[in-house]
């Protein structure tokens, strides 16, 4: 839905830049810039030991988690009652331990997001300077992104409509209704 709102919208802009006049549109593959930019793969490079790293402490947290369970299995029945439900509180402390310990690395907002982030953002940011500066230099009005999602990644500002919009719906710059 999101994809199909900003496509239109790019559409629209479009389409409004070539009834004003000529506009000029380029595309690149940030993608493509990434995989051959030193920094970028050297970013990369880092991330992926990163993980490799914390993936290595979740599987031997794993094996301990396994191996606990498998003594238990084979000892089970001529544990005292106080022994075996001490193991299975130990056993469920690991396993939570376990679950604890990959959400916070791999988790939606964990170390791993933070550690990518840290690492990948100055190269984006770098990359995205650059593709400023060239569509400044080379006159373009708009620079898309065509690696995975549509992404205008440059507007000329002159075809900001922002004002004109707010006008017409009667709001004043910078106050929210």
């Amino acid at each position: 839905m999101k994809k199909a709102w900003w496509l239109s919208m790019c559409v629209m802009l479009l389409g409004s830049s070539l009834a004003l006049g000529q506009a000029k549109i380029g595309f690149v593959s940030t993608d493509a810039i990434m995989k051959q930019l030193p920094d970028a793969q050297d970013a990369q490079r880092q991330l992926d030991q990163v993980v490799v790293d914390w993936q290595a402490e979740l599987n031997k947290m794993q094996q301990d988690w396994q191996k606990k369970y498998d003594d238990y299995e084979k000892r089970k029945l001529i544990m005292t009652e106080q022994r075996r439900s001490d193991a299975e509180k130990e056993m469920r402390d690991l396993d939570t331990k376990i679950a604890d310990f990959r959400n916070k690395k791999f988790g939606q907002n964990g170390d791993l997001f933070a550690k990518q982030n840290e690492l990948m953002k100055p190269v984006q940011d770098r990359v995205f300077k650059a593709i400023q500066d060239v569509a400044v230099e080379e006159g373009y009005d708009y620079v898309f992104d065509k690696s995975g999602e549509i992404l205008l990644m440059y507007a000329n500002t002159k075809y900001d409509l922002t004002q004109k919009v707010l006008a017409k719906l009667n709001v004043a710059a910078g106050v929210a209704k």
